[in-house]
């Protein structure tokens, strides 16, 4: 799995006026930041599904992952 980081400068040291989070379906979310200057600041977090398969090999020891398959 791979980590995104996003990095908001302009938005530290900025006064907040208001704070409101908004579920935009059953997989994402919102969060808006409204500043005391006029500006606004909205991020989104989404998820999706993955499909993700494996074949393996079972019997006596520890289970072997001859193929994994995904999306």
């Amino acid at each position: 799995m791979s980590t995104e980081i996003l990095d908001c400068p302009e938005v530290v040291g900025k006064t907040v006026k208001s704070l409101k989070l908004f579920m935009t379906g059953s997989v994402s979310s919102e969060i808006q930041l409204e500043f005391a200057d006029g500006t606004t600041f909205s991020a989104s977090c989404e998820s999706r599904q993955a499909v993700k398969a494996a074949l393996i090999q079972t019997g006596v020891g520890e289970p072997e992952v001859l193929k994994t398959y995904a999306e």
